[in-house]
């Protein structure tokens, strides 16, 4: 019974941890871009850093298993979602 209570537990976490990822690796994007249209290089490393965290994540939610590398992942696809709907407030 305490396994499953356990399980449960780091599948929640993972899903609020991937919410706040995915959030974090979407917003980043925008900045990536911005630095490549201006011929930065540091936007290369901005890019791999980011693929890095994101890959780093997804290994520590295997490492607790199947469940919580699943709910991790829809975490990143709603921090994604919630990127894409907030309206962009800065300058163009």
């Amino acid at each position: 019974m305490s396994g499953v209570v356990i399980s449960a537990g780091y599948a929640m976490l993972a899903a609020l941890a991937g919410t706040l990822v995915g959030w974090l690796h979407f917003r980043s994007l925008r900045a990536v871009t911005e630095r490549l249209v201006a011929g930065q290089l540091s936007a290369v490393t901005l890019q791999m850093a980011r693929i890095a965290a994101l890959a780093l994540f997804l290994y520590v939610c295997a490492r607790f298993g199947a469940v919580p590398l699943l709910t991790g992942a829809a975490g990143i696809m709603a921090g994604r979602a919630i990127v894409l709907r907030r309206p962009d407030r800065s300058p163009s």
